[in-house]
C-alpha cells in the first residue's frame, strides 16, 4: 500500500485589482496540497471578488482599505494560518503548477524559496527589454551592496516558512515590496535558494506596474536598506525537521531534477 503524502499547512496569498477574467486561469489550477487561499482585493471595480468566490467558495477574501501590492501582501501575510506561505500573482503570469517545486525547495532545508526567471529552466514571456535591463541593474546593485548573488530581484513568486515573517516586516506599499522582502531575508541570515520559474504573459487587462515610477521606488528601498540595520531573528534558520515535518514526502517525486541555486550569504 502506497504511503499517503503528508504536507505542512500551506497558505497562498494573491493580491488582486480588476483581475476577474484572469482568475479563471489561476484559481482552479492551484494544487490540492494548498490548505488555504487568501485573496486581497485592492478596490476592484469589476467582479473580481464575485468570480473568486464562484470559483472557490472557501476562498478567504480581504478588502484593502489602502492601496498597493505591498499593503496587500502585508494584510495577506497577517491573515495566513499556514506553516508555509506562497506569494503568487492574479494576472496569470505566475504558474500555480510550480507551487510544488517551491514547497520541495523549502522541505529540502531552506527558509526562503525565491523564484527566478534568469537561471537554468527559468524564463519570461512577459518582461520587456527595458524592464529586463532595469531588473538586471537593480539586481547587480543589491548584489554589490549586500554581498548576495540574486539573479532576479524584481519577481514576486516566492515561498517561505512562516517564521520568516519576523524578518520581512513589510512596511512599504508598492511593487518595491518584492525587493524589500529579498533584502531583509538576506539581512536576517536566512537560508535562501533560487527556484527556476517561467513567467507567463498577462492574459487580460493592463499591468499595474509602471517601469520608471516603480523602478525609482525600488532604488529608494535599496538605498534605505543599505544604511539601515535589522535585528537578528530570535531563532536561527529553520529546517523542515525542526517544524516536526521530518516524515513529509516532497510534493513532487522529481525534486532531484529541480534546479535550485543556493545563494552565498
Amino acid at each position: 500500500m502506497q504511503e499517503k503524502k503528508l504536507y505542512p499547512r500551506i497558505s497562498v496569498v494573491i493580491p488582486t485589482r480588476n483581475e476577474a477574467p484572469n482568475l479563471h486561469y489561476v484559481l482552479p489550477y492551484i494544487p490540492s496540497l494548498v490548505s488555504e487561499i487568501i485573496l486581497v482585493d485592492g478596490h476592484s471595480t469589476d467582479d473580481t471578488v464575485e468570480v473568486a468566490r464562484q470559483l472557490l467558495p472557501d476562498i478567504h477574501v480581504i478588502h484593502q482599505a489602502r492601496h498597493g501590492k505591498g499593503d496587500a501582501l502585508r494584510l495577506g501575510f497577517a491573515a495566513c494560518t499556514g506553516d508555509i506561505i506562497v506569494m503568487i500573482d492574479a494576472d496569470g503570469s505566475t504558474d500555480p503548477g510550480e507551487i510544488p517545486r517551491f514547497i520541495d525547495t523549502l522541505l529540502q532545508g531552506n527558509d526562503f524559496a525565491k523564484g527566478s526567471r534568469f537561471i537554468k529552466d527559468g524564463g519570461s514571456h512577459d518582461i520587456t527589454p527595458i524592464r529586463s535591463l532595469g531588473n538586471y541593474g537593480l539586481s547587480m546593485l543589491v548584489n554589490i551592496f549586500f554581498g548576495v548573488h540574486y539573479s532576479d530581484l524584481c519577481y514576486g513568486y516566492n515561498a517561505f516558512w512562516r517564521h520568516c515573517l519576523d524578518a520581512i516586516r513589510v512596511d512599504c506599499d508598492g511593487f518595491e515590496v518584492e525587493t524589500l522582502i529579498n533584502i531583509r531575508i538576506h539581512k536576517a541570515n536566512l537560508k535562501i535558494a533560487e527556484v527556476p520559474s517561467i513567467e507567463r504573459p498577462r492574459l487580460f487587462g493592463q499591468s499595474k506596474l509602471r517601469t520608471f515610477r516603480d523602478g525609482w521606488r525600488v532604488l529608494k528601498i535599496i538605498i534605505k536598506e543599505r544604511f539601515s540595520t535589522l535585528p537578528p531573528l530570535p531563532q536561527p534558520a529553520t529546517l523542515a525537521v525542526s517544524h516536526g515535518l521530518e516524515k513529509i514526502i516532497p510534493a513532487t517525486e522529481q525534486s532531484a531534477s529541480v534546479s535550485t541555486k543556493k545563494l552565498v550569504l
